[in-house]
C-alpha cells in the first residue's frame, strides 16, 4: 500500500503528534508513507519519524495580503502540490485541517487518486475565515471520504458532504508511567495539578487560573503546572501574578516527556472552549490521572465516563470548574478510585482499533464504494 499524507508542518501540537504516529504505524507495517509538509525544510520537526517514512517539505507555506497575490500563490501551491503526488504514486492521498483538504483535493483532480480528508476541530468554531469556508463547502463533495473525530461534528455538514463522513476518533498514545522519574521540582506543594496545550484562547488557560485562584487558599498544598508554549504566556502571567499566585502556578513551556510531568502529578485538568479531540486528555488518563474537563465540543464527554474516571462541568463555567477541581483535590481516596479506571481509555481509544477503521476507510474509497 503506498500512502501520500498532507500536513501544515510537524510542531509540537497533539494533532501532529497523532499525524507522526500515524505514518509512524503504517511504515511498521511495511507500507510504503510519505509524510509531505506545506512549511520547509528549515521548520525543524518536533516528532521522530520512522526510517521508512519518506519525508517531503514543500515550502509552500508564507502570507498573502490581498486577494490577487493569495489566488496567485494558491496557484503555484497547487502546481508543486500536484507534481509532488503524482511522483509519489499514492494508491491513496490523506489529508489534515481544512487548508490542506482543500489544496489536496484541487491538486488530485483528474488524477484518479482518492483523497480523504480529516477534520481535526469543530469547524463551527474554527477560524478560517470566509473563503476557506467557502472553499470547503464547494470541494469537500469532491473527497472520496471525509473524515471526522466525533458524531457531533458529523452534523456540521450538508447531506452531500455528510454521505461521506466516517467518525473515526484519535488513536490514543498509551504513555509509559515511568515509575521514580522525577520531573522539574517547582519548589512548593506535595500535590500537583496538571494541564497542557499550546497557550491560546482555544485551551481556556484563563479560565483554568481562575478557577485554581478559588480554591487556592483552601489547598495551600496544591500547585498548578500548565504545559506548552504559546502567544498568551505573557497575558497568563499577568493573570497568574494580578491574582497572587505567582508561587503556585507555573508554565514551565512544552515538554517532550509529558509522561514524565504527568507522572508526577495528582490530577489533569482540561479547560478548553472547544477541542476537536483532545488527545493529551486521553493521554493524562492512559497513565492512571483522574481528570476534571469542561463539557466543552467536541470531544470530552466521549472521553471521560463522568463519576467513573473523571468529572465534566459545564462549558466555561469557573465557579463549575473550581468546585470540581476542589472535590477531588480534597479527596485522595476518591482520585485513587478514578485513577483505577481511567488507563480503560487507551483500550477504548486503541490505535489497532482506530488505524483499523483507517484501512478500512482506505480501501473503501480504493474501491468507489459508498461509505458504510
Amino acid at each position: 500500500m503506498r500512502v501520500t499524507m498532507l500536513i501544515y508542518d510537524l510542531g509540537c501540537g497533539g494533532a501532529e503528534r497523532v499525524q507522526s504516529a500515524m505514518a509512524n504505524f503504517w511504515a511498521a507495517k511495511g507500507w510504503s508513507v510519505t509524510l509531505m509538509t506545506v512549511t520547509g525544510s528549515s521548520k525543524p520537526d518536533f516528532y521522530e519519524l520512522h526510517p521508512a517514512v519518506c519525508r517531503r517539505s514543500l515550502g509552500i507555506a508564507s502570507d498573502s495580503y490581498s486577494p490577487v497575490t493569495a489566488m496567485l500563490k494558491n496557484a503555484a501551491r497547487l502546481r508543486v502540490l500536484r507534481r509532488t503526488i503524482r511522483e509519489s504514486a499514492p494508491d491513496a492521498v490523506i489529508s489534515f485541517q481544512i487548508h490542506e483538504n482543500v489544496l489536496a483535493i484541487l491538486s488530485c483532480l483528474g488524477m484518479r487518486v482518492p483523497v480523504l480528508v480529516s477534520e481535526r476541530i469543530d469547524p463551527s468554531h474554527e477560524q478560517a475565515g470566509w473563503t476557506w469556508d467557502f472553499l470547503r463547502r464547494m470541494v469537500y463533495p469532491l473527497a472520496s471520504r471525509v473524515v471526522v473525530q466525533t458524531e457531533s461534528v458529523r452534523a456540521y455538514f450538508g447531506n452531500t458532504v455528510r454521505r461521506k463522513i466516517l467518525v473515526i476518533p484519535n488513536p490514543v498514545r498509551r504513555l509509559g508511567c515511568t515509575t521514580g522519574a522525577s520531573g522539574p521540582s517547582y519548589g512548593v506543594g506535595t500535590r500537583t495539578l496538571i494541564a497542557a496545550g499550546r497557550l491560546v484562547p482555544q485551551k481556556g488557560f484563563d479560565l483554568l487560573i481562575r478557577a485554581f485562584a478559588d480554591v487556592a487558599r483552601e489547598y495551600p498544598d496544591w500547585k498548578l503546572v500548565i504545559c506548552g508554549q504559546g502567544p498568551m504566556r505573557g497575558e497568563l502571567e499577568s493573570l497568574r501574578d494580578g491574582l497572587g499566585l505567582s508561587g503556585r502556578v507555573f508554565l514551565p513551556g512544552i515538554s517532550k516527556v509529558l509522561e514524565t510531568e504527568f507522572s508526577d502529578a495528582d490530577l489533569f485538568v482540561l479547560s478548553s472552549r472547544f477541542e476537536g479531540f483532545p488527545n493529551v486528555l486521553c493521554e493524562a488518563m492512559s497513565v492512571g490521572l483522574p481528570a476534571v474537563s469542561f463539557d466543552c465540543p467536541n470531544g470530552p464527554r466521549d472521553v471521560v465516563r463522568d463519576g467513573l474516571d473523571g468529572l465534566l462541568v459545564p462549558p466555561e463555567d469557573v465557579p463549575a470548574l473550581a468546585a470540581a477541581l476542589g472535590r477531588l483535590m480534597g479527596d485522595e481516596a476518591e482520585r485513587r478510585l478514578m485513577s483505577t479506571r481511567a488507563p480503560e481509555v487507551a483500550e477504548r481509544f486503541s490505535a489497532e482499533r482506530a488505524m483499523g477503521l483507517w484501512e478500512e476507510a482506505i480501501h473503501g474509497a480504493m474501491n468507489g464504494g459508498p461509505v458504510p
